[in-house]
């Protein structure tokens, strides 16, 4: 029975060589036509598309969860000391919070990942896209210009986050020379991000675009905010860069004076964060959600068991405004006011019941009114809601902050500013009454209250070198200043971010750690 096997086994095995055996080598040397690589991938106008949309689905990494009941945009505001949290079961945003974080806090690491995959998807869209034949040139020349902004736009987190970084241009594989690149100098990075913004700034993008792809308008105005950023520290370019800033800003604010329906405040603070009106008229720039693909990522603003929306109790509170910072709204600032500005304390019993005290403010600024419900209306229950990252509003406040650097309070500058205590219902002392030094921390203190909760005061703080005091109403040096949220003083080496530790231990050309984090 063994031998009959064996003979038997022999038999097919024999057959099987003589059907397949001529042809085995050329069947295994084929190429699966679906199997896509970088090299057969970029081969038709689609793919450039394709490719670009991928970079801007990547840049979403801000919103991603960093573990429990916790979102890697936390990193910017735990540790600006006008956020608290009510629940504090995540160690890392606890040790953010504590201004005790280090190389391994989850936060940290999150966003190194997050903006060198941004960057490396545009390298690959920079390099792939040109030798698209044939294609629209017109297609070609914008496609390639949202690429260059959004490499610009992560390496502007980048920069700011941990100073030196690496700069990598082009797509790397293992076989890279460059596979383990050495930090380079700020100024070699900001350079960098000044040429690609310029590439994107002649690549005949429209001055708005709601689809929410980079705009004329966009790269202007984060050409301004470059170098605003760049006019302080630590690069410290001053007067030259403020200039700079002014200018660039103002093409946007000219543009917008001209074409109101276009670019503008919105006339109201809810509209700020109303569903229906992302990617238009002050919302010049934001990140793009759906909740067929991702939902809005801000859910960790909600309170802590509190029913405002159509889930019930069931909200996290991880950041929460901490009392102080809402107390230091002027009076009769309409962003203060309950449902109308950008806090909340009252609601609608699971999105639109009974209205309740929830005791405390909360962040109203992300909070979708259409998929939570309001009184007597139910939620869609589709949190569709964008994330701003630039708005019309803080390019006002650029433009009076550096226009201001010439000398005086221009009657622009002015304007601009005032623009903003306008819609807040404030009254606004007479230009006369400035001087550059007290109109300088007016502008400040709007930023503050204006620009809250959209991570940008961190980045306020380390430029400045100041940091807003809620109880003097003043500004104090950084180092030194001592966050309400946790009683912890801000120290020298905070004014950097740890470069990842595991990152670090992968590649040893990024040694040494930044100042007074451990290796």
């Amino acid at each position: 029975m063994k031998t009959t096997i064996i003979k038997n086994i022999s038999s097919v095995f024999l057959c099987g060589m003589l059907l397949f055996g001529p042809g085995c080598k050329k069947f295994l040397d084929e190429q699966d036509p679906s199997n896509l690589t970088p090299e057969s991938f970029y081969t038709i106008p689609e793919h450039a598309e394709a490719a670009v949309a991928s970079v801007y689905a990547d840049a979403r990494f801000i919103g991603d969860g960093a573990g429990i009941f916790s979102s890697n945009w936390q990193l910017l505001e735990a540790v600006t000391g006008t956020a608290s949290t009510e629940t504090a079961q995540n160690s890392d945003l606890n040790n953010l919070l504590g201004l005790i974080h280090d190389g391994n806090t989850g936060h940290v690491i999150n966003w190194w990942n997050g903006v060198y995959k941004v960057i490396s998807q545009a390298n690959l869209v920079i390099e792939k896209v040109p030798g698209i034949t044939p294609m629209n040139e017109e297609q070609k020349k914008s496609i390639l210009g949202e690429a260059h902004f959004l490499r610009a736009w992560a390496y502007f987190y980048a920069v700011r986050l941990w100073g030196d970084v690496p700069i990598i241009t082009l797509p790397q594989t293992a076989n890279s020379p460059d596979f383990f690149p050495p930090r380079a100098p700020k100024e070699d990075v900001y350079n960098l991000i000044l040429s690609d913004l310029t590439i994107a700034e002649q690549a005949g993008l429209p001055w708005m675009d709601k689809r929410g792809r980079v705009s004329l308008a966009a790269v202007k105005s984060e050409m301004a905010i470059v170098y605003l950023t760049m006019a302080g520290q630590p690069l410290n370019k001053g007067a030259s860069h403020y200039k700079l800033a002014a200018d660039k800003a103002n093409e946007v604010v000219t543009y917008a004076n001209s074409n109101p329906a276009v670019i503008n405040l919105f006339d109201n603070y809810n509209d700020v964060h109303k569903e229906t009106l992302k990617n238009e008229k002050e919302h010049i720039l934001m990140l793009q959600y759906n909740s067929i693909v991702a939902s809005n990522p801000m859910d960790n603003m909600y309170p802590n068991f509190k029913p405002v929306t159509f889930n019930g109790p069931t909200g996290t509170g991880s950041t929460v405004p901490t009392l102080s910072f809402y107390n230091s709204y002027e009076p009769g600032d309409l962003r203060a006011k309950d449902r109308e500005g950008y806090f909340y304390t009252s609601y609608f019993t699971n999105g639109n019941g009974a209205l309740f005290q929830m005791g405390a403010p909360y962040i109203f600024k992300h909070f979708n009114v259409i998929a939570n419900g309001t009184s007597g209306v139910a939620g869609s229950r589709n949190n569709n809601l964008n994330v701003p990252l630039i708005r019309y509003a803080e390019v006002l406040l650029v433009f009076a902050e550096a226009q201001n650097e010439s000398g005086s309070p221009t009657a622009e500058a002015y304007n601009a500013f005032k623009r903003i205590r306008d819609r807040a219902q404030l009254a606004t002392p007479a230009i006369g009454s400035y001087t550059q030094n007290t109109f300088r921390e007016a502008v400040w203190k709007e930023r503050w209250h204006e620009l809250c909760y959209e991570q940008i005061t961190w980045f306020d703080m380390v430029r400045l070198r100041k940091v807003y005091n809620e109880t003097t109403n003043g500004f104090d040096n950084f180092v030194g200043h001592v966050n309400k949220s946790s009683n912890q003083a801000l120290q020298e080496k905070h004014l950097l971010f740890p470069i990842p530790r595991q990152e670090m231990q992968n590649n040893p050309n990024l040694k040494p750690q930044n100042p007074g984090y451990p290796d």
